[in-house]
């Protein structure tokens, strides 16, 4: 994928879909879906690239097919008018990711400052879309504000850009079980722990992804090797507690690992840094460098501080159990049968 924060370096034309999207969320493919239609879907960037390079200046071959293109803001509009950092569902690694799963060949990040934010509705889609990004079709979500004082609506860029003959797709908010989907109701779930919700919502499992890091190896000491993972510093976290997870390993070509994630302070062992702690079942090897993906499947229990190590041990030991048992089915019948 083509990540660019300036215009001028932006593959074009484009088909553009417009917004913040931040969890990339069941609403916000129904917006990106469009775009990835209406392009020549297949061929990455650079393919594209070489091709259209190496095309003659024919009057055909001056009208490449667009570049089916995700234009958001850098940083968040609200973190720029708070002046407070925001954290975020999907940090850009992970935008990335899906992104370039779901058939997006760029990833344009305008920097939002004081200069784009100053300008009228009618500037943003002239100087932006028409000018710079050579945009041939645009989509966005009927909530998507836009401009100075975000006083321009859908309607309105859809209303401009027709004075360039520019076709804008605004999409219906999406609903799930009577519920609209947002990046908010998904923040709640997810602050309450309710992880089964934020799936439903996602379409996905939220996940945390990072690099696995030396802690301070207690784990190992009662019997419970954790792998440590560095998060992004703006990723946002679940609410604190015990999970239980599937994981994907980097260069691990069998399917995804099993395990319990312990997210928190360490009471017990009076931590005072938040980590990110994960056992993996029936496992061994050596994880130090090696970035994971932590699918959180269901939430066990809230954080608690044991009044011994023992204490800790035997409620890790029901963890792992419980966890086994909502990962594996079948667990609970072998278990069940061995006694």
């Amino acid at each position: 994928m083509w990540i660019t924060e300036s215009t001028t370096n932006a593959l074009t034309p484009t088909a553009v879909a417009l917004g913040n999207f931040d969890g990339l969320h069941r609403g916000h493919q129904q917006v990106i879906q469009p775009v990835v239609k209406s392009s020549e879907f297949g061929i990455d960037a650079d393919s594209r690239l070489r091709k259209r390079d190496s095309e003659s200046t024919t009057p055909e071959s001056r009208l490449p097919t667009p570049y089916p293109t995700v234009v958001t803001f850098n940083p968040h509009p609200q973190e720029f008018f708070s002046g407070q950092s925001r954290q975020l569902l999907t940090p850009l690694a992970e935008k990335v990711q899906l992104l370039t799963i779901w058939g997006i060949e760029q990833l344009v990040l305008l920097p939002f400052n004081r200069e784009l934010a100053a300008l009228s509705p009618e500037d943003f889609v002239e100087q932006i879309l028409v000018q710079q990004l050579q945009a041939t079709t645009i989509s966005i979500g009927q909530d998507f504000r836009f401009g100075k004082q975000r006083s321009g609506t859908a309607t309105d860029l859809q209303a401009i850009a027709a004075r360039f003959d520019i076709p804008v797709a605004i999409l219906p908010n999406y609903n799930c079980e009577g519920e609209r989907i947002s990046s908010s109701a998904i923040r709640q779930a997810l602050t309450e722990g309710n992880v089964k919700r934020a799936q439903i919502l996602l379409d996905r499992p939220y996940t945390l992804q990072g690099t696995v890091v030396k802690g301070q190896q207690l784990g190992r000491t009662i019997g419970f090797p954790t792998a440590n993972i560095q998060l992004p510093k703006n990723k946002f976290l679940p609410r604190l507690g015990v999970y239980a997870v599937r994981v994907s390993i980097e260069g691990e070509r069998v399917g995804g690992q099993f395990g319990v994630m312990n997210l928190g302070y360490r009471p017990t062992v009076n931590g005072m840094d938040l980590t990110v702690e994960v056992h993996l079942f029936d496992w061994s090897g050596d994880l130090y460098g090696k970035e994971i993906a932590v699918q959180l499947a269901e939430f066990i229990r809230p954080e608690k501080k044991f009044a011994s190590l023992d204490e800790l041990k035997a409620q890790i030991a029901a963890d792992a159990i419980a966890a086994r048992t909502m990962l594996l089915p079948k667990y609970t019948t072998h278990t069940t049968t061995d006694r």
